[in-house]
């Protein structure tokens, strides 16, 4: 089900890309108590999630829409360049390769 039109984005990202901002901000002179946002930097609209996950799985699953709820953030992008500056961090996986990872895990564990 998506909720209004499917054009709302976010700044989807792959769990190790935190896990390795974390690493890094862990051993980084200089930066304890700062806060960083860990992301890929980029907006990803809900559409586009559904349109890569039939991609991947090859998928024809049509979605359901709803009407948007009251309240909903209709877009959402971290910036990600304090952590490039102040850590070295950029993210190492794409959003397309988190989602195929993603997936690839889901099929073999469930």
């Amino acid at each position: 089900m998506i909720y209004g039109d499917g054009l709302q984005s976010r700044d989807f990202t792959y769990v190790s890309n935190v896990v390795e901002a974390n690493l890094q901000a862990a051993v980084a002179e200089g930066v304890a108590g700062e806060v960083f946002n860990a992301a890929c930097g980029d907006r990803i609209t809900v559409r586009q999630v559904l349109d890569q996950i039939k991609v991947l799985t090859g998928s024809n699953v049509e979605p359901t829409y709803e009407q948007a709820r009251t309240g909903d953030i209709l877009h959402s992008q971290a910036e990600v360049s304090r952590a490039r500056d102040r850590l070295g961090w950029t993210p190492s996986v794409t959003f397309t390769d988190g989602l195929g990872r993603t997936i690839h895990w889901y099929r073999d564990n469930l």
